[in-house]
Parts: C-alpha cells; sequence; structure tokens
C-alpha cells in the first residue's frame, strides 16, 4: 500500500508582518490604526489586530474589503477577539 503524504503548509496559519494591538481602544482608534498598518504593508503581508470593541470586531473586517484585502480569519468573542488580514 502506498504511503499517503498531505502537504499541510498552505493549510497552516502564516507569522504575522505586522501585530497591531487595539485592546481597550474604541472607535475609532481601531479602525485608524488598521489602515495605517494596511497602508504600511507589503503585499502578501500579513497583519494580525487584537481587539475588544465588538464595533470594530465588524468594522476591520469591511475596510479591508473594500481595499480587496484578504481577510484570513475573526476570531474570539465580541469583547476579545482577533483578525487576520493578508495585503
Amino acid at each position: 500500500m502506498a504511503e499517503i503524504q498531505v502537504d499541510t503548509r498552505e493549510y497552516a496559519c502564516p507569522v504575522a508582518n505586522i501585530k497591531v494591538d487595539c485592546r481597550g481602544q474604541t472607535c475609532p482608534v481601531p479602525l485608524v490604526e488598521v489602515r495605517k498598518a494596511l497602508k504600511k504593508a507589503a503585499p502578501g503581508d500579513i497583519i494580525e489586530v487584537v481587539g475588544t470593541h465588538p464595533a470594530s470586531k465588524k468594522e476591520i473586517p469591511m475596510a479591508a474589503a473594500a481595499i480587496k484585502a484578504e481577510l484570513l480569519s475573526v476570531e474570539g468573542s465580541d469583547t476579545d477577539w482577533k483578525i487576520r488580514i493578508r495585503r
């Protein structure tokens, strides 16, 4: 029987190039900080954002979509979340 090999590299979560910590910040600070990070990022860079503001958890993915950035993940609760975006 042939051995089955699976390449899991494409499924692994890539390491963030830029980290944005917005915990404790309210609107519009998290969104402004993410926009700054997106402008600074090179194509292909991964931005990881952590925060606690419920509205920002919804606004940040919409902002990423508006500039055609790839939303990789949205994890956590409304008051403790992590969002990963590829520029």
